[in-house]
Formats: C-alpha cells, sequence, structure tokens
C-alpha cells in the first residue's frame, strides 16, 4: 500500500516534541503539487497523520470524517485511511493539502495520565499516498517523500482536550515553503482503519443566548462550536466551554480539576483571532469538548454559533419509550451518554480525561449493544487490548495507555473489559469472533491473575467506585474473588465454543467459588452485609440455590432500609437490578430508580442533567456512562426482551407490568415489544423478525413463537 511513501514531517528529527511542554508553536500544512494528463478513472487516497490529519485535494475535503487518524497505542499500531477521490481530480495541475493537528500522538500536556512522555511522542508527521488509475490501466502514484513542502498553518496550539488557538490572519501569511524531512516511523504496525465505524457530526444544535454571554444548546454534548463573527482584525474571539452556571456564568470548575491544566495556555477554550473581513465562520479542528453551555469573552459587531455533536458513528440499533416521562429522560440520558463518550475508544467523559476507563466501558457494554451497532467500535477497542497487554497478561486501566495505570486504576472489576465486551457481543449480535481473537490473551491473562491470587483469592485494583455518601463499602477482595470466579467460568464457556477443553477452567472456578464461599459468606452472612455483597454473591453465581431466596430477602431489606435509595457504586448498580428483577422485585427497582431525592437517576434529571453523571453528588463529571445499565434494565426488565441464543436468533420476551406504568414500547435488531394497560387487562404485543423465534412468558403465557406479529392478554 505504501511502498514508495515515507514517513515526513516539518522539524528537525533530533528535535524532541518533548521539550516543548506548553505546545506553542505553528501547527503545520504538507502540500503537493502533482500534474496529471487526464482526469483519473479511479483515484483513492490512503494516509496516516499523526496526530489528526484534514486532507484537501484541490481545495475540498476528501470525507466527512473528523479527528483521524484513530487513536491507538501508535508505537504498536497505526490506522490508515482511505477514501475515494476520483471527482475531486482534474486533467492538469492538483494540489494536496493537509492541514495537521497534535492529537493524542502529540499531546502538548498531560501529567495526569503521563500521554506528554508516551514512548511514540513527537511532532506531528505524516505517511500518504494517491494511487490515480487512467482510463487505460496505468496507475499513478503519488507518495508522500521529498518532494512534499510545508509551511505554517493559522493554528498556533491545540490539545485535544484543553482547546485550539487559530489566527485568520494567517491564512494569507502562510510562511515560506520548505522541504519536508524523512522522519522516522511512530513505531506501529501500519494497518488499515478498514470498516470501523469512523468519528462524524451527528448532529447541528443552535446555540442560544441565555444571558449576557453565555449560550446554550440544550443538552449536554460532545464536540465543538462553528461561529459566524464579525470583528476587527486582530480581535480575540474566545469561547469558554462548561457543563454548569453558576451566578449566570459558566462554571468549569468540575473539569478543571487535574494538574495537566495548570500546564495549559488553554483550559477547555477555543480562541478565534479575526482577520477582519466580513463575515467569518470558523470552528476547531483537531479538539473536542464536553459542554452544554459555551461563554462568548471579546466583543464582535456580529455572532453567531451553532453546536456541532459529534462522536464514533453508532447506528441506532434499539429503542425505548413509556408512559413514564421520567424514565424515558433517563433513557435519553443513557444514550446521550454513550454517544458523547465514543471517540475511537469508549471514553469515561468528554472534557476533564477522554480516556478509555476499561471498567466504565465493562458495565456499560449490554446497554450499548440494545441501543446501537456498536461491535465494530468495540473490535477496533479489543486489538487496542492487545496492543495494551503487557507480556505477564497485565493491564492497564484506561486503553490506550502512554505507560500510565498498570500499578493504580485497574483490577479484575477494570480488567473485566476483555472478557465481557466479547461475550456480550457473542450474546447480542452471535459472533464469537472476538473471544477466537482474544483467547490467548485471556489465557494469557488468566496466569497473571493466577500469580496475584493466594488460596484463590485476590484483592486489588479498584472496587465498587464512587457510591453514595456514607455508603455501606465492599470490600473490593469481595467483588475481585467474584470477578476472578466468573473469569474461569467464561474461560470454560470460551473453551467449549472454540473446540478447547474447558476442564481446566471448570475446575479452576469450582476452587475459586469454595474458597470465596469460606471466606465471605459464612453462616448465611455476607461480609459487609452490604446492597453491593449480596448481588453481587447472586449475581456472580456464588450462592447455592436454597440460598437465594434469604439472600434476596436481606437485600430487599437493604433498601428499605435506605427508604428506597442506592447504597452502592457502580458494580452493584451492574448487579443489583437485575437480580431483584429476576427474583419479583421489578417494583423496587423502580421505586429505587424514580426516588425523587439523592441519590437517584430521578434526582439526576430533576436537577437538569441531560446526561448520566459520574457521582450522585453531581460534583465531578456531569457526562458519563458507567451508571448506564439503568437502559438495560428498561429492554430487559420492562419490556423484558433480551437474547436466548445465538445472538436474537432466538430472544426471550418476559416483561415485568408495574404499578405506575401504562405503556412500554421497545425495539431491537427487527424485534418490536409493546404492552398497554386496557380494559382492566394488560395487551402485549410482538413482532419477531423473519429467520427468529421468541419465548413469550407473560402471565399464564408461556409459549414460542415465529417470525410476524403476535398478541397476547392477560
Amino acid at each position: 500500500m505504501f511502498e514508495q511513501a515515507r514517513w515526513i514531517g516539518y522539524k528537525d528529527t533530533n528535535t524532541d516534541a518533548k521539550e516543548d511542554l506548553s505546545g506553542k508553536y505553528r501547527l503545520p500544512v504538507f502540500k503537493k503539487v502533482f500534474t496529471l494528463p487526464a482526469g483519473a478513472a479511479d483515484a483513492t487516497v490512503h494516509f496516516c497523520a499523526l496526530g489528526y490529519g484534514e486532507v484537501r485535494l484541490n481545495g475540498q475535503a476528501v470525507t466527512q470524517d473528523v479527528l483521524t487518524t484513530a487513536f491507538t497505542a501508535f508505537d504498536k499500531t497505526v490506522l490508515f485511511n482511505s477514501y475515494t477521490v476520483t471527482p475531486l481530480l482534474r486533467a492538469g495541475e492538483n494540489v494536496i493539502t493537509v492541514l495537521m493537528g497534535n492529537g493524542w500522538y502529540n499531546s502538548p500536556s498531560g501529567r495526569t495520565w503521563d500521554f506528554h512522555c508516551a514512548p511514540w511522542r513527537a511532532y506531528p508527521r505524516l505517511l500518504f499516498q494517491l494511487d490515480c488509475t487512467a482510463a487505460d490501466g496505468s496507475v499513478t502514484s503519488i507518495p508522500s517523500d521529498t518532494t512534499w513542502t510545508w509551511y505554517g498553518s493559522p493554528i498556533l496550539y491545540c490539545h485535544v482536550r484543553a482547546g485550539e488557538y487559530y489566527d485568520a490572519r494567517l491564512e494569507d501569511n502562510p510562511g515560506r515553503e520548505q522541504n519536508v524531512r524523512i522522519v522516522r516511523s511512530p513505531g506501529g504496525a501500519v494497518k488499515p482503519f478498514g470498516d470501523y465505524p469512523p468519528i462524524r457530526i451527528h448532529e447541528v444544535l443552535p446555540m442560544k443566548p441565555i444571558g449576557g454571554q453565555v449560550y446554550d444548546c440544550g443538552k449536554n454534548i460532545t464536540g465543538w462550536v462553528t461561529i459566524r463573527v464579525k470583528g476587527l482584525a486582530g480581535q480575540e474571539i474566545k469561547l469558554r466551554y462548561a457543563e454548569n452556571l453558576k451566578d449566570g456564568r459558566i462554571d468549569p470548575s468540575n473539569i478543571n480539576t487535574f494538574n495537566e491544566q495548570a500546564h495549559c495556555p488553554l483550559q477547555h477554550e477555543d480562541v478565534y483571532v479575526c482577520k477582519g473581513e466580513g463575515t467569518e465562520e470558523w470552528h476547531a479542528r483537531f479538539v473536542y469538548h464536553g459542554f452544554r453551555y459555551i461563554e462568548l469573552v471579546g466583543n464582535p459587531s456580529a455572532f453567531e454559533a451553532e453546536a456541532m455533536f459529534m462522536h464514533t458513528v453508532l447506528p441506532t440499533v434499539g429503542t425505548f419509550a413509556c408512559s413514564d416521562l421520567m424514565l424515558g429522560a433517563i433513557h435519553a440520558a443513557s444514550c446521550l451518554s454513550t454517544r458523547g463518550n465514543f471517540f475511537s475508544v469508549p471514553t469515561d467523559c468528554p472534557h476533564r480525561e477522554q480516556n478509555g476507563w476499561t471498567g466504565d466501558a465493562a458495565l456499560s457494554a449490554e446497554q450499548a449493544l440494545m441501543n446501537f451497532d456498536i461491535a465494530g467500535a468495540y473490535r477496533k477497542w479489543m486489538y487496542d487490548f492487545m496492543d495494551a497487554q503487557r507480556p505477564s497478561g497485565q493491564l492497564p486501566g484506561i486503553i490506550p495507555t502512554g505507560g500510565w495505570g498498570f500499578n493504580w486504576g485497574s483490577g479484575p472489576a477494570w480488567d473485566n473489559a476483555m472478557f465481557e465486551i466479547p461475550l456480550r457481543v457473542w450474546e447480542y449480535t452471535g459472533d464469537s469472533s472476538l473471544i477466537a481473537l482474544l483467547w490467548e490473551r485471556l489465557r494469557r491473562y488468566m496466569d497473571f491473575i493466577a500469580g496475584m491470587a493466594s488460596d484463590y483469592l485476590v484483592d486489588f485494583g479498584l472496587g465498587d467506585w464512587c457510591p453514595p455518601r456514607d455508603c455501606k463499602l465492599c470490600p473490593t477482595g469481595l467483588t475481585d474473588t467474584a470477578y476472578y470466579y466468573s473469569f474461569a467460568v467464561r474461560m470454560a464457556r470460551f473453551a467449549a465454543l472454540l473446540g478447547e477443553d474447558p476442564a481446566e477452567y471448570t475446575a479452576l472456578s469450582a476452587a475459586i467459588r469454595k474458597a470465596f464461599r469460606e471466606r465471605y459468606f459464612k453462616d448465611g452472612i455476607i461480609e459487609s452485609d452490604g446492597q453491593t455483597a449480596w448481588s453481587c454473591a447472586v449475581y456472580q453465581g456464588l450462592l447455592d440455590e436454597d440460598e437465594i431466596p434469604a439472600a434476596i430477602g436481606r437485600l430487599v431489606q437493604l433498601v428499605d432500609e435506605k427508604e428506597g435509595h442506592l447504597d452502592c457504586g457502580i458494580l452493584g448498580i451492574k448487579y443489583m437490578f437485575p437480580v431483584l428483577s429476576d427474583h419479583g422485585h421489578a417494583d423496587l427497582v423502580y421505586r429505587m430508580i424514580t426516588n425523587p431525592d439523592y441519590p437517584s437517576y430521578a434526582h439526576w434529571i430533576a436537577n437538569g442533567q441531560t446526561t448520566l453523571c459520574e457521582d450522585w453528588d453531581m460534583g465531578s463529571s456531569n457526562n458519563h456512562h458507567m451508571y448506564s445499565d439503568v437502559d438495560l434494565w428498561f429492554y430487559r426488565t420492562l419490556a423484558g426482551l433480551r437474547p436466548e441464543k445465538d445472538g436474537f436468533r432466538h430472544a426471550v420476551i418476559r416483561p415485568a407490568v408495574i404499578d405506575g406504568i401504562d405503556w412500554v414500547k421497545a425495539t431491537h435488531a427487527g424485534y418490536s415489544v409493546a404492552w398497554e394497560r386496557s380494559g382492566g387487562g394488560v395487551t402485549l404485543s410482538v413482532s419477531v423478525p423473519e429467520g427468529c423465534s421468541a419465548r413469550v412468558v407473560f402471565g399464564a403465557v408461556n409459549t414460542t413463537v415465529g417470525s410476524g406479529a403476535h398478541t397476547f392478554a392477560a
């Protein structure tokens, strides 16, 4: 693909980008002028721009994608993009330009997470090739090489989290064109981006003035703002981004919380310096922000703004609605948080960190698969896991990583993502290829965790994260050992799927279960006696059948003692809702979700949140997806729709009809489920797609139906 192409750059190869922590330097535009005797019959551009690049051919953008190249561990893997550009070429002179940004390749500051000293870090560089096929079949290739030039762009600073500084006056003053240099490869294997979903603008929202110089787009989103402005030449227009307001101003204090911000000249801000020529339109290109509000700093004579909501393309495959408007708002918030936190990788939040926290994604994977066609995006991330894993099997807490997170921020509850996502993709889509892809890596991890175990018990890393105030904390060793057990159970299941002998992992799971019960479950009491502990033991299969009724009874009692409130962190939420619902207490889960006061989902919504928060106090990030498994409960329990086997070729439909809800509608992958109260009874309507079947359990009904529409009454 790149036989003739070379990595090109604009800085001396002996100059180390780490020396310039501020990132205050003019970003380059790489340029190539070439001629074609006739228009091409077919032409394709292949390029890898590190950190980000915007390619134009004869002044036209070659793609609608933004923020390319995708984030990877660049010393292990770099992904190149390919686009058809035939209509953009012409006979005679043609011009290619590639505007470059830093992206994750050259993080000018990032000391909290160590991206400033990532092993790949260097100044931006480009690998490029244009292949043009003429009508007679002859091929002309335009590779990146020393015949290219570079000049300074109007971007004087860009940091993927902090912001971008653009001086429009420099558009007409590019400076002297200079020859590019051949530079070192970032080190990673060059692979095609292929059919992974790209990042694109999903929605355009008006920014409405709400007083002073503050503007509101109406919901918490991810992206940037496009402005149309009139100002004097040299006039600086600053856009400050935030999720919150305070005293009529934006309040970014909850997202300016890590020490790296002190090293950035911008803090969740974009700056545009006016050219001074009529109405000027601009947006940042190589950053993105998490925000609902912007504050304008500067006094242009005219100003308009639109918010561009962007993320990895995630087509919708599921919908949910019901008569309870609060549940509808929570569903919308869950989907919005999931979309806004996928940028090549599933991130924790779109502003403060933008890190691929493994635990967050593991906890939200099932609801994401119910709502979105996300398996392709997960596949890309699983390759990132393979790059991140150490030879010992150890995983970091964030992936990709520049080296941070191996000795804090990980642990079984977070490492679970490498087991959970392949399993759930298999269960929800029928595609088991990720299990085959990761099998040897999973075995390597099992060897690592065995080395961390003492008598089959493990206790390291993070546990039941972000619980409410005064929560009865669950011991990390309890949830860790429970995950270790679940890993062994899953490995036995995976082995059987792949034609391997599951005996090793069957025996291991039995030994871990025995050790767990001897250590944490004595005389019918679980250690810590809290919501997370009880629900974990049931959810992970660590109690015997005859012990479960008492466990559920105690769990119900604990919720009642808290007056229908949550008393657990993110792990407990994952366990508790299905455990209670599957044992006859869906009404109690409904009460917990809709409880109007702290801590609850309804409390968030009642306080103006349009996305899910990081903590119940709403004092940290207000756009996290780690609590989004509540949305799975809407599908799995209220609509009763879940896969039985072979993905959704065979489904189970077992809706819970709860007092306070008059109707529920849900769709997924061609299935449709709706129930409604009418005439003192409840009517259930089910539609099953062609080639599929569903087992319907509803009132006295327990039957299997094939494709088509079906109606039942209870």
